[in-house]
């Protein structure tokens, strides 16, 4: 337990998921002494772990928070709802006053394997929604607040490693996250002059929610249980990782964190990888 975020007010997006980084992210700002606004699309998301059955998504977030000697709020809203986003955010300063941090974890995966030539628009259009036009908005509805205050802020949106470099069967994902990068080094220029910093990160392979479709439909193919199939992706996974694992919920959210305190004011128009040494430039 620390004090660093002592009096700050985080917004985090994306944090009802059990394995989510959006949770994580939340809990460590909390732990830091930062009071936490928790976002997502659905308040309970279904997890496909074992033993998450009576997950109880934002609530059980929120209680988390609490336990933590932090307030906390659950808002409803999908980053792609411009009108939902707006809502969420005048709940947020109507009950905290302002918002300090914004952290924009949420985000969908779309199709995998599947090439471009064989793509379908409108799960293009879906995974930009969510994951291109989703940070805009989330973007635009904070920093209007944050340019109102005058008084700086932190804004980090998580992008991918499959933003720096192709992705052959994820061309959508990987568009989408390339995206992602322009926007935040566009919009730290904008906010520089209201002291703003705006910064990414790209997580190479992570186990998370995230995940979970693609484990229930090639699973059932192989006729293992997920639990066996996530073993064994993990293994295989793990061998392309110099480090030698996956990254975990938890390395993210000391990045995070390092991002959204006072260590990092002078770092701004940033797209940090955190791969294991899977991407080094």
């Amino acid at each position: 337990m620390g004090d660093a975020l002592k009096g700050k007010i985080a917004f985090v997006t994306g944090a009802a998921a059990k394995r989510g980084m959006g949770r994580a992210v939340a809990l460590r700002l909390a732990k830091e002494g930062a009071d936490v606004v928790v976002n997502d699309k659905f308040r309970a998301p279904k997890s496909a772990w074992t033993g998450d059955e009576d997950w109880r998504g934002l609530d059980d977030v929120v209680k988390e928070i609490e336990s933590l000697g932090r307030k906390a709020l659950a808002v409803v809203a999908g980053v792609e709802n411009a009108k939902d986003v707006d809502g969420a955010v005048k709940e947020a300063i109507g009950k905290f006053g302002k918002i300090d941090i914004l952290v924009n974890c949420a985000g969908i995966r779309g199709p995998v394997g599947v090439s471009v030539a064989d793509g379908d628009e409108a799960e293009w259009r879906q995974l930009f929604d969510v994951n291109t036009i989703g940070p805009f908005i989330i973007s635009r509805a904070v920093a209007k607040e944050m340019i109102k205050r005058n008084e700086g802020g932190k804004i980090v949106h998580i992008g991918s490693v499959a933003g720096r470099t192709g992705a052959p069967g994820s061309a959508a994902y990987a568009a989408s996250k390339w995206a992602v990068i322009g926007l935040v080094e566009s919009l730290a220029l904008e906010l520089a002059p209201y002291k703003i910093n705006v910064n990414a990160i790209n997580p190479g392979f992570f186990s998370t929610n995230l995940r979970d479709e693609t484990a229930v439909r090639d699973s059932a193919k192989a006729g293992k249980s997920i639990d066996q199939y996530r073993e064994e992706e993990y293994k295989m996974l793990s061998k392309m990782v110099p480090l030698g694992r996956m990254g975990t919920t938890e390395d993210v959210a000391k990045l995070i964190f390092f991002l959204v305190s006072p260590e990092s004011d002078y770092m701004t128009g940033q797209d940090i990888n955190l791969t294991g040494g899977v991407l080094m430039t």
